[in-house]
This record gives C-alpha cells, sequence and structure tokens, in this order.
C-alpha cells in the first residue's frame, strides 16, 4: 500500500461512527482497570492485602466476580479498538514539523502497544489462563543483562519508562490532556480538569518508580530488583512515610480511573 492508500484508510476508520464508539468504550475499560489497579496500592497501603496491583492482578480480580469473563472480553475488545485508534491518529498526524510529527506518531504508537500489552492480558484471562507481569519483568531483565551491552540497555529501558513517568506528570501539571478533550463550560469542566491533573501525576509517579527499578537492576546487576507497576507501587511503602504515599499514589490511580470515564465523554474523537 502507499502513504496515501493508507492514509485514506485510516482516515475512512476515524470517520466511522462504530469506530468511535469503540474507541470511548476503551477508555471507559481503561479506567475499570486503573480504577482496580488503585484500590489493590490502597488495600496493600492500609495492610489488607489485595494481590498484585498491576494489570495482571486487575484481571485477576475481574476473573473472579459474577459475568468476570464477559468483562474480560469488553476490556480485551474495547482497548484493542483504542490502540487501533491511536494508531489511526498516528498515520494522520500532518504537523508541518517533522520532528513534532515523528514525536506524536511515537507516541500515538507508544500508547498503542500500552492498551494492546493490557488487552492481550485480559485476554489471557479470558481464555482462562494468567500471567504474571512481575515475573514477566524480572525475566526481561534477566535476559537482557546477559546480553552484550545488557547494563547499557537495561539503563536505557529504565530511563525510556522514568521519561514516560516525568511526561505525565508534567502534563498533568500543565494540563496539556485538555488539548484532547471538549470540556463542558464551568464547574463541570473545572472538576474534570482537576481530576486528570490529579490522576495524571499520580500515575506519572508510579510509572517513573518503575523506570527506577529498571536502572537499579542495571547497576546492581540484579534483575530481581527490576519490577512493573505492582513492584514499583509497593516498593513506595518502603519509604518514609510509605504507607502514606502508597495510599496517596493508590487514591490517585483510582482518581485517573475516574477521569478515564469522562475521557470517554469528552475525548476529541
Amino acid at each position: 500500500m502507499t502513504p496515501d492508500s493508507i492514509r485514506s484508510t485510516a482516515s475512512a476508520a476515524q470517520r466511522s461512527s462504530t469506530f468511535r464508539i469503540l474507541a470511548r468504550a476503551g477508555y471507559v475499560v481503561l479506567g475499570i482497570v486503573h480504577i482496580i489497579i488503585g484500590a489493590i496500592a490502597v488495600s496493600v497501603a492500609v495492610g489488607a492485602g489485595g494481590g498484585e496491583a498491576d494489570q495482571s492482578g486487575a484481571m485477576e480480580q475481574i476473573s473472579r466476580v459474577p459475568f468476570g469473563v464477559i468483562v474480560l472480553w469488553i476490556i480485551a475488545l474495547g482497548l484493542t479498538a483504542l490502540a487501533l485508534w491511536q494508531i489511526v491518529e498516528a498515520f494522520l498526524e500532518q504537523d508541518a514539523d517533522a520532528k513534532k510529527k515523528w514525536g506524536r506518531r511515537a507516541k500515538e504508537i507508544g500508547t498503542a502497544g500500552a492498551y494492546l500489552a493490557i488487552a492481550f492480558t485480559a485476554l489471557v484471562y479470558a481464555l482462562g489462563g494468567s500471567s504474571d507481569s512481575s515475573e514477566s519483568t524480572t525475566t526481561f531483565s534477566a535476559n537482557l543483562l546477559s546480553s552484550p551491552g545488557g547494563v547499557f540497555l537495561l539503563v536505557l529501558v529504565g530511563l525510556v519508562i522514568l521519561g514516560v513517568g516525568v511526561a505525565f506528570v508534567i502534563r498533568g501539571i500543565r494540563k496539556d490532556f485538555e488539548r484532547q478533550l471538549s470540556l463542558p463550560a464551568g464547574k463541570p469542566g473545572r472538576g474534570i480538569s482537576t481530576l486528570g491533573t490529579v490522576g495524571y501525576v499520580a500515575k506519572g509517579v508510579a510509572v517513573a518508580v518503575v523506570g527506577v527499578l529498571f536502572v537499579v537492576a542495571a547497576f546492581t546487576h540484579d534483575p530481581e530488583k527490576a519490577g512493573g507497576l505492582d513492584t514499583a507501587l509497593k516498593s513506595l511503602a518502603e519509604l518514609p512515610f510509605g504507607q502514606i504515599i502508597l495510599w496517596l499514589v493508590g487514591a490517585g490511580v483510582i482518581v485517573y480511573g475516574v477521569y478515564c470515564f469522562f475521557r470517554a465523554r469528552y475525548a476529541k474523537i
């Protein structure tokens, strides 16, 4: 296919009302996943256990409720549609500045990859399987460390993830996310904006800690130090006033989930 035909196909998909509805549904299920992850983190912070505070833990919790398998299939479908929407947006990016254009395309495709990863986890649980995100991360880190230049590569991975986390925090503080929304006027719009700010900052902190863990694993040559979101959140509990910090971040992740519900309604799709 030529670039023009790809853009034409992407544009046609973008105009599809069914595709837009599915993409909005993707934000709803993304919100559900984040609320469950945040709730698990808060549960750990108050000493009530709760399982793994990551996408695997969230899917496991969903699989246990009545009609959980149906919900898992909906999550897989909704996030796949949302990922495809991000890819369509990447193909239709037309900024005159080449650096900005390709930077935004990389961001859109990276976001799509994250959505697909969660969708795949949901699909695994919907089919009766299970997964362990922390174990997968440790295995990935071990394989990378054993390769030539492994320490450098693992540090690079950590710095990239740390950068993503910092970007989330900055986006929340500067309210850059508002550009993608058609917010209502008055108090409702300000309320949604506040949810976005709190949610983006909390999620950014959690993601940034994941990046730090990768860097620590690289310098200590210990892949066990690396971990996913669950390890990152629980490591916050080991800091001074860690239980309070974990509670605040977990609550913030829940707020991000609630924000995703409003994003489903007001996103510029």
